[in-house]
């Protein structure tokens, strides 16, 4: 008895195990989420925007919006790189803040403590 084999990209027809996977691949192929996130923060985009509140020909507000959206190596790529400086979000910047504030109160006790040596050294009568 023999049996007819479909033929292969013909509606009805069967797929061997090796073309359904390969056609499993290519029906979800589309980008996903995590692809144009991927693609974004490779490339970076700017969002820009304007907003003006007049009355007549009286402008009470302006505000303008800039948005960059990129990673940070893509960032540095570009000359932006405000974090790294910014004692808010250093480490190594808390620390010398810490130490400022240190040094601070130690001038404060000694300059307490020269203000009452003068009164001391100082003669009574002036």
């Amino acid at each position: 008895m023999a049996t007819a084999t479909p033929m292969k990209g013909f509606p009805g027809s069967a797929l061997s195990t090796k073309d359904s996977a390969r056609a499993i691949i290519n029906s979800t192929q589309g980008s996903t989420l995590a692809d144009v996130l991927e693609r974004v923060l490779d490339k970076g985009i700017v969002i820009a925007g304007d907003i003006s509140i007049s009355v007549a020909t009286t402008e009470l507000i302006n505000i303008r919006i800039r948005l960059l959206i990129s990673s940070v190596d893509k960032a540095r790529e570009i000359g932006i790189n405000w974090w790294e400086n910014n004692p808010h979000f250093s480490a190594q910047s808390q620390n010398l803040i810490d130490a400022n504030q240190q040094l601070q109160q130690r001038v404060e006790s000694l300059e307490a403590e020269l203000r009452t040596l003068h009164r001391l050294a100082a003669p009574e009568g002036l």
